[in-house]
């Protein structure tokens, strides 16, 4: 098995579920405007893509040892082409809770692989740490995509012409398909138990330590965090700055960007800087942002907008929190999997995806709620609360990871 080789495949299977996962902001946005949904309504499809993550994720992430993370993988992909093709026939917003639903199954089944076969690929936590950062770096580099592939398929003539991306989608989800198809690599991993009753045995079995319990708590309130930013910056870009429908999008490819620069940043940096001191630094940092840039950002007078260039400085400065909040799920998630033996990495990720899903959807869904109830200038101070948690639990952890 070449390392080099399993990593392209595991870079590119994240970078198409990258597109497509956080693409449900864009479709929210377009569900509000083609459907005739409300914020409320629109924000479900968040839960339709995370509770299917969450629960397949709990179900399966013991058993994927047995079955092969190449063949769970290549599952993953022909799903999620079908799904798409679905959505352009479909074009409704039912058959975009059936892709969402789709691309959630398929992401529990890459996700969980591909977090468990890093372990059997780095031989110390730095490693660890590094292609951790770097992976998750990738993935937001799809995410910063998503934000100008769809506008570039949107037409003021044809309300519908945007649908034609998922063609796109499709060709890309086959060809990572046939790349995975033809890589070469061996199951590494151990089986935790003797069969799969004892396999379950052994997840459950990790919620008895205080270890999984604290991150667990600290994964679901970091995605919390990120995806009820991600999934209503560009709600917030048309409702509070008043920007047209493309360029609100491709000004939310900022926030992407940032998180990809932080992760890609933050492989290097815990090379050589604890990553205790890292994490602490940028939740600092983002909660400084929420408080003093925001309240610029909001108080914006904007006038006629017909290109990114020109919107004031300051309405760029906010989606920048992405480049510190950046490296703290990849690190949390390295942290906890270092202290852990190889044969638990599969169990313990399929918890990290079940929390990290269940956080994602409550975030997206309270955000909805605030933007629909306190009014969309004034939701992201609540981030402020889940932000603050987080700092705590980063030194319980620090502790906890120290005994391991």
């Amino acid at each position: 098995m070449k390392k080099s080789t399993v990593k392209i495949a595991m870079y590119l299977n994240y970078f198409v579920f990258a597109i497509l996962l956080n693409s449900v902001g864009i479709v929210i946005l377009k569900a509000q405007k083609n459907y005739g949904v409300d914020e409320l309504q629109a924000s479900v499809l968040e839960a339709y893509k995370d509770l299917p993550i969450a629960i397949v994720s709990f179900l399966i992430a013991s058993f994927l040892p047995r079955l092969g993370y190449k063949k769970a993988m290549l599952i993953g992909l022909a799903l999620v082409s079908v799904a798409c093709i679905s959505m352009y026939f479909g074009n409704s917003f039912d058959m975009a809770k059936v892709l969402f639903a789709t691309v959630g199954v398929s992401f529990a089944l890459i996700k969980v692989s591909v977090y468990s076969l890093i372990g059997t690929i780095t031989e110390n936590q730095q490693e660890h740490n590094s292609l951790m950062s770097s992976i998750e770096g990738v993935f937001m580099i799809g995410i910063a995509l998503a934000y100008f592939l769809f506008p570039a398929f949107n037409s003021d003539a044809n309300p519908d012409a945007w649908l034609n991306v998922y063609w796109l989608l499709a060709g890309i989800s086959l060809l990572s398909f046939g790349f995975l198809f033809f890589t070469k690599f061996e199951n590494q991993t151990e089986i935790p138990g003797v069969d799969l009753a004892d396999d379950f045995k052994e997840m459950f079995k990790l919620f008895a330590k205080l270890l999984t319990i604290v991150f667990v708590i600290s994964a679901f309130l970091f995605v919390m965090i990120e995806q009820g930013i991600m999934s209503w910056l560009p709600t917030f870009n048309s409702k509070v700055l008043h920007l047209p429908e493309n360029i609100s999008i491709m000004m939310a490819s900022i926030l992407a960007i940032s998180l990809a620069v932080g992760r890609l940043l933050a492989g290097v940096i815990t090379k050589r800087v604890n990553w205790i001191w890292v994490l602490s630094f940028c939740i600092v940092a983002a909660m400084l942002i929420v408080i003093f840039v925001l309240p610029k950002t909001v108080g914006l007078e904007v006038k006629e907008i017909n290109s990114l260039g020109d919107i004031p400085i300051i309405g760029f400065a906010f989606p920048l929190v992405g480049l510190f909040i950046a490296p703290i799920y990849p690190l949390l998630n390295s942290v906890v999997l270092s202290a852990l033996p190889k044969k638990l990495h599969s169990s313990m990720t399929g918890l990290i995806v079940v929390f990290s899903a269940l956080g994602g959807t409550l975030g997206s869904r309270v955000i909805g709620y605030l933007f629909k109830n306190e009014g969309p200038e004034n939701a992201f101070y609540y981030t402020l609360i889940p932000m603050s948690l987080l700092l705590v639990s980063f030194f319980i952890l620090k502790k906890l990871t120290a005994k391991q």
